[in-house]
């Protein structure tokens, strides 16, 4: 494993050793890791993100962002639903409802309670439809949702779902809604080119209500901006793909001290990764940097690319073979193409891959 690894507490190591060694069954099962999840809760992961106040262990975030690059090289589809759970947490941390966080963020930290995140028909996904997907009316006491939320992770596995929805008067809501509320129906997760086993997929709602203390946040305009959490297209997902990035990038490494052919590529993969590793501290520091958070996420998607597809190249026909890291790697480098990423990312890259000139966000 990288030093990257080496550099984590004790627990954390033996829990990237442990998801590293099961990464290929996770894959391959396609079905909800509950045992790696549970590993993280023996580790102490999820205590990592919330203060002490509300039973966490309140990490900085340059000691966060080392623990997601950590995980991310040993095991992407768990370290991608422990994103989505943050991206709940962050929001809920963000809320004025203090009653709301002494209900859910103890819990949240040991384990006990498992929560995600269905915010992006909000931000990058369904936008260009004239009818929001999840509209909120107001009722007594509260709010009634219908609709649907698109892309959900775990949301079958989870005791709180974090949604956000749209009002007929353009203003939003984010509310803290209960899996086992009437009228919600989370699918068990569709069948994706990669992290399948995240279950992924829509949550329906029909006359689902949510009472007052259960809002997260709003009604107001742009709810996201007005509630901390980070939008889409954040460092966080950059994080993820330079984590791949530094498994790949450690694979050829590995297989260039056998083969001199691979010398030259290992030495400027490996300079390209720790380029975007300074750059990714810089900006998770509020340094001024060389680079924004969306053009390090074009450079990340293009790394994270070109290093997974050089390793499945340097491993032959058996980095074809369903099991072998290397070809799980390149088909899990897709996911950074597609999962929010915001239009001029999406625009950089499809440039770079056409060739044209002027890929840069």
């Amino acid at each position: 494993m990288s030093s990257m690894v080496g550099k984590m507490p004790e627990e954390v190591q033996q829990l990237c050793m442990d998801l590293h060694e099961h990464a290929a069954e996770v894959d391959l099962k396609r079905q909800w890791p509950s045992e790696t999840m549970s590993w993280l809760a023996k580790a102490g992961v999820f205590r990592w993100f919330i203060p002490p106040v509300y039973g966490g262990d309140g990490w900085s975030e340059d000691q966060i962002l080392n623990g997601y690059l950590a995980l991310s090289q040993s095991c992407i589809t768990s370290t991608f639903i422990l994103t989505q759970w943050n991206a709940a947490c962050k929001r809920i941390l963000g809320s004025v409802n203090e009653q709301l966080k002494q209900d859910l963020l103890p819990a949240m930290a040991d384990g006990s309670l498992f929560a995600t995140v269905g915010i992006s028909h909000l931000t990058t996904s369904r936008q260009h439809l004239a009818k929001p997907v999840l509209i909120a009316e107001r009722a007594e006491n509260g709010f009634m949702l219908n609709g649907f939320s698109p892309w959900v992770t775990s949301a079958a596995q989870a005791d709180v779902i974090v949604l956000g929805a749209s009002l007929d008067d353009g203003t939003q809501i984010i509310a803290a809604v209960s899996t086992d509320s009437a009228g919600l129906e989370a699918s068990r997760g569709a069948d994706l080119v990669a992290l399948s086993s995240s279950c992924t997929d829509a949550v329906r709602l029909e006359n689902v209500f949510v009472p007052e203390n259960r809002i997260v946040a709003g009604p107001v305009e742009n709810v996201l901006q007005t509630n901390s959490g980070g939008g889409a297209g954040g460092l966080q997902t950059s994080t993820l793909a330079i984590g791949l990035t530094l498994a790949s990038v450690e694979y050829l490494q590995q297989q260039a001290e056998k083969r001199q052919d691979l010398v030259p590529v290992a030495q400027k993969m490996d300079r390209d990764a720790e380029e975007l590793c300074r750059v990714l501290r810089d900006l998770n520091a509020g340094e001024s940097c060389s680079m924004d958070a969306a053009e390090l996420r074009q450079r990340a998607n293009s790394l994270v690319l070109r290093s997974t597809q050089a390793a499945l190249s340097a491993a032959k026909g058996a980095g074809f073979m369903a099991s072998n890291p290397a070809g799980r790697w390149a088909r899990e480098a897709l996911f950074f193409l597609v999962w929010s990423c915001p239009q001029p990312v999406v625009s950089a890259n499809l440039c770079e891959l056409a060739q044209i000139a002027g890929s840069a966000p």
